[in-house]
């Protein structure tokens, strides 16, 4: 993380960039890249929605941030030239790239932030987000100058603003924007072929064009493991990142490719519906995350590449404390939990399962663990969309097996309506102290607290932290080692 005090872009940005001069650009051997993704956003606006796939096609490429999240989880500038900020921690002053445009044409400029981040908080937003940006009032100092005051303290906050959620949007063109996408980034919308793919072309009016070595970009959705095989080994797609790892050792071997194994901040999870009954009853989450085997799952799931992890938090996260020992898997004590809470087995419960392969794999482990105690989880197999509408939109489920990316979303816990129906004042009044600790120490030791409370009330059973597979052919270069968020980054690749 950078210094909070003061920031400025200099040379580290443009070496960042990675430069060329024009005759080397030009003299590219190719200039057009073909990525692979496993589910198709539902729009392409990011922040419309919760889904991840969405940041994945758009993020740095069609729209910017104030702030750029790097590889290693480091920030830098982007829209923001530099930044300062006050010594309560609490008020930003954002000095803004000049010279910049959105891609019809209208100016960036400090009314353009005020306009997104008073949107993104606004009562008629849809950003997942939205509660954090409500935090926020901005000031507008003059064309190239922005305050923005967070009532609350988050050291995270410049990380926060190079999210997805945090793009900067055109006022005239922001009610449009899942179809017809305009930001300030060097890419734009070429095609959509609905259940196919997105092309995304070189914008000539990008403010440096010769930085962006990749003339066109497509992403191929394809959900399919055994799919996602073939078009790697037939050249069909050039990269896939997140592939399914059991493809991991026959790539390895294979001169042709590159194999990067990413770490990163998922949270994957069993989530419950903690307001159906018997789910309601703290002994019958209990249970359901005793009979699970971690590690097992871990196997059956991801082919070994994941980190068992107790609450919603992972190992290199700043405050992570080790909660496995919390709900450790205990098929006995899983029984004595059901019966305690006069639950009649066999329990009936439904588990919803999204089209990735660890969902649909790792659910299947799961079911069976799950039967050992007397619990019968019919799998339910559902498209992605319908996941995002009926899972997490109408909360229609009992069991459902998701991987969590965002890095800070502890404060989905104190949302009443979101999916899993969590409601704790307990947690609320935490979460409070957490986000008004002013002192590292103290901030750490809240976040062990809430890590705590949130395995000993089994919200969830808390499976694995993800570690991400990423495939590609041996001469693209740019790839990201870790993914910190996801994000494809495309003015970061080029070919060798």
């Amino acid at each position: 993380m950078l210094n909070r005090r003061s920031v400025l872009a200099g040379s580290a940005l443009a070496a960042a960039a990675g430069t060329l001069p024009l005759g080397a650009w030009a003299q590219s051997k190719k200039d057009t890249v073909t990525l692979g993704m496993t589910l198709e956003p539902p729009g392409l606006d990011p922040t419309a929605g919760a889904a991840s796939s969405i940041g994945e096609v758009v993020l740095y490429n069609i729209f910017e941030t104030l702030t750029k999240i790097n590889a290693d989880g480091s920030v830098s500038p982007l829209l923001a030239e530099s930044w300062e900020v006050s010594p309560d921690l609490r008020t930003y002053t954002f000095r803004l790239r000049r010279g910049v445009k959105f891609q019809n044409g209208e100016p960036f400029n400090a009314a353009a932030v005020q306009f997104s981040f008073a949107r993104a908080g606004g009562d008629k937003s849809t950003n997942k987000d939205r509660r954090a940006f409500a935090s926020l009032s901005t000031q507008v100092v003059d064309e190239h100058t922005v305050v923005v005051i967070n009532k609350d303290i988050d050291p995270d906050f410049l990380f926060v603003l190079g999210q997805a959620t945090a793009i900067i949007v055109e006022p005239k063109s922001a009610d449009t924007n899942a179809t017809k996408p305009v930001g300030t980034g060097p890419y734009k919308l070429d095609a959509w072929s609905k259940g196919a793919s997105v092309t995304l072309g070189r914008w000539d009016g990008y403010r440096n064009p010769a930085a962006v070595r990749i003339r066109r970009a497509t992403f191929r959705f394809i959900p399919d493991p055994a799919a996602q095989v073939a078009a790697l080994l037939a050249g069909d797609v050039d990269a896939f990142a997140r592939v399914t790892p059991r493809s991991l050792e026959q790539f390895k071997a294979n001169p042709r490719f590159q194999v990067v194994v990413s770490g990163s901040r998922a949270k994957t999870i069993l989530a419950i519906n903690n307001q159906r009954k018997p789910l309601s009853d703290v002994r019958v989450r209990r249970a359901i995350a005793a009979a699970i085997d971690r590690k097992a799952v871990i196997q059956g799931a991801a082919d070994g590449l994941g980190v068992p992890i107790g609450s919603h938090y992972v190992p290199g996260a700043f405050g992570y404390v080790d909660t496995t020992g919390i709900n450790p898997y205990d098929v006995e004590k899983a029984r004595k939990l059901l019966a305690e809470a006069g639950v009649k087995t066999p329990l009936e419960l439904t588990m919803t399962l999204p089209p990735t392969p660890y969902a649909r794999q790792g659910g299947e482990v799961i079911a069976a663990q799950l039967a050992k105690v007397g619990i019968v989880a019919k799998l339910q197999n559902v498209e992605w969309a319908q996941w995002l509408s009926g899972t997490y939109g109408s909360k229609n489920y009992d069991l459902t097996l998701i991987s969590h990316v965002e890095p800070f979303d502890l404060g989905n816990f104190t949302k009443p309506d979101y999916y899993w129906g969590y409601q704790s004042p307990q947690f609320n009044a935490l979460f409070e102290k957490i986000q008004n600790a002013a002192r590292p120490a103290d901030r750490a030791r809240l976040l062990g607290d809430a890590q705590r409370l949130l395995a000993e009330d089994s919200v969830h059973a808390f499976l694995y932290q993800a570690q991400w597979v990423t495939v590609a052919a041996k001469n693209l270069r740019g790839l990201w080692k870790d993914m910190p968020v996801f994000a494809n980054d495309l003015s970061a690749l080029s070919w060798a």
